[in-house]
């Protein structure tokens, strides 16, 4: 049914959800898995380009790597043999996200919910939620408990 699944992750409780999901979806479907890490780059929109920006894009970059080898170490443990592609990019996550489905032909995208509460979601919008908006594949949310 699935052929290539996405799998974007931040490292939460809500992504490690997710990624067991996607984890299941594709040994059962023999689809390969697309693992995301977006790095957000917002915030250093305004600021003079310093060594201060600089090191703080590494720092988030290296948490994004650390994601996606949580990924590994969870297919390892699990004992799946599911083919993982491992991605970083940088950018807006629900944009980039977005672009990757395109670009990489997504046919279902499994991913967290980021638990915020409805006012929340009202006033800031989720990558989630913008995703499932504009999304034009299926989009698998996976909430907490």
């Amino acid at each position: 049914m699935y052929k290539r699944i996405l799998l974007p992750t931040d490292g939460s409780e809500f992504a490690e959800k997710a990624e067991k999901h996607a984890l299941f979806l594709a040994e059962v479907s023999g689809a390969e898995i697309i693992a995301l890490s977006v790095v957000e780059t917002g915030f250093s929109i305004g600021l003079p380009s310093d060594d201060s920006v600089y090191h703080i894009s590494e720092m988030l970059r290296k948490e994004s790597e650390k994601n996606l080898e949580n990924v590994e170490k969870m297919k390892e443990d699990e004992n799946s043999n599911v083919k993982i592609t491992f991605k970083v990019e940088e950018g807006a996550p629900a944009k980039v996200i977005l672009e990757a489905i395109k670009k990489e032909n997504i046919d279902l995208v499994v991913m967290g919910s980021s638990g915020k509460g409805r006012l929340d979601r009202i006033i800031m919008g989720s990558v989630a939620e913008r995703v499932v908006k504009a999304s034009e594949c299926s989009v698998l949310v996976v909430y907490g408990d």
